[in-house]
């Protein structure tokens, strides 16, 4: 049998909700003496509710797992499945309220960007601070020193104080000083999700290497698909504080997808899905609606029409539309332009086609995204969010497809012809 780094047996954390009260003695009396005559808390926020003393939530419910040494494990999930709170009864960080976590080795952890750093210190004296703070010795810090700043690119500000620093250079810094602790275990939370993409691909690199070549255990949580199906070898899924999966990485991927709010459905009422952050919203998708299908499936090859509805703010301006397809782990596969598109102030609607004919077999995820390009080329985001998920199956016209997703992604591309 091969050794085990963790092992999580029937773990359960239970919180209190508002076991916290006033941030000062004043307030706390005022919360009791409000609660023990039945009048409104005045230290409560506008719209905030008081909670019961006797309220409590299940961060986790009778969670067991094993993780093995040398294992890349992502634990993936929708916000609030627990995923932070395994990592911190990990980490030592809180205790469990029942069950037991054995750890074989020492841990190296990041649950948030920059935790330990010290504003007011520079880079390099936080690099002996939080190094020490992670049990790393003055000695090796300083003999590990000129690595550490050299993985982290921010050699040039080493010596400026960390609060002048962006929360990329913080987040590089401070994962270059974990990355570099001799421990057995390393535990990331969503900390690569500030760094830029070059940076991202340089830690997994790393994770992979100090998991391949040195045999050390890595736990990583992300809501990036894409780098979770790179890095992780096996992957957890996690929802409402119970183990609802536990496999290889893809599996895990399309349990984790299937989970999402969008159902598979002809209708899509997008009006309250997430948008972009950095879509205006003048022009404001509604729904999509499919024809003809009694269901979101389709054979290989097949077209199917479909209706979208959006709202806009005026018509004074020039509209056009595109629609990325994603795999089921969120990597793009391709782009659809639907051209510009005419409309007017108030209530809009138009018809495309889509041909599923340069798509393999899976399933897929649709972002429409409403914008416009001048002749600079700069572009003006309207609205963007995901507003489909469709699957398309093997057909007549697949039987003699020579592709293989797995080694070849998503995507048929045209032969290329002699000329």
């Amino acid at each position: 049998m091969e050794e085990l780094a963790i092992r999580v047996e029937n773990v359960s954390k239970e919180y209190r909700l508002g076991a916290i009260g006033g941030a000062t003695l004043k307030g706390e009396i005022q919360s009791k003496l409000a609660k023990l005559f039945h009048k409104e808390d005045p230290n409560l926020k506008i719209g905030e509710k008081a909670h019961g003393k006797n309220e409590r939530f299940l961060a986790l419910n009778d969670l067991s797992f094993d993780i093995k040494k040398g294992e890349t494990v992502g634990i993936i999930g929708r916000n609030g499945a627990g995923k932070s709170t395994i990592l911190k009864l990990i980490c030592r960080v809180t205790a469990p309220t029942k069950g037991n976590i054995y750890l074989n080795g020492r841990i190296t952890s990041m649950l948030e960007v920059g935790t330990g750093f010290h504003p007011e210190l520079t880079g390099r004296e936080n690099v002996y601070l939080n190094g020490a703070i992670l049990g790393m010795s003055k000695s090796e810090i300083e003999r590990k020193f000129d690595q550490i700043v050299e993985f982290s690119e921010v050699g040039q500000f080493i010596d400026t104080p960390v609060k002048r620093y962006s929360s990329g250079m913080k987040v590089k810094l401070a994962f270059s000083v974990a990355s570099h602790l001799d421990s057995e275990i390393l535990i990331m939370d969503e900390v690569l999700a500030v760094g830029d993409v070059s940076f991202q691909n340089k830690c997994i690199n790393r994770m992979k290497k100090v998991s391949q070549e040195e045999g050390r255990t890595v736990l990583y949580v992300s809501h990036n698909m894409a780098t979770v199906k790179s890095l992780c070898n096996r992957c957890i899924v996690l929802s409402h504080g119970q183990l609802a999966f536990e496999g290889s990485t893809e599996e895990a991927i399309a349990v984790y997808m299937e989970n999402e709010k969008l159902d598979n459905t002809v209708f899509f009422d997008v009006s309250d899905a997430k948008r972009h952050p950095k879509c205006n919203k003048r022009h404001f998708l509604q729904n999509l609606h499919l024809f003809d299908s009694k269901a979101n499936v389709f054979e290989y090859g097949e077209k199917f029409p479909f209706r979208i509805t959006w709202n806009s703010e005026n018509d004074n301006e020039t509209l056009r539309m595109k629609m990325v397809i994603n795999g089921i782990d969120t990597t793009p596969v391709g782009v659809v332009f639907g051209g510009e598109i005419s409309h007017c102030k108030g209530a809009n609607s138009a018809d495309f086609e889509f041909d599923t004919s340069f798509l393999v077999p899976g399933k897929y995820t649709v972002d429409i995204i409403f914008y416009d390009e001048d002749e600079t080329g700069s572009v003006m985001f309207y609205d963007r969010c995901t507003a489909l998920r469709f699957t398309v199956e093997h057909g007549e016209k697949s039987v003699n497809l020579k592709h293989w997703f797995k080694d070849w992604g998503n995507a048929v591309l045209p032969c290329i012809q002699k000329i």
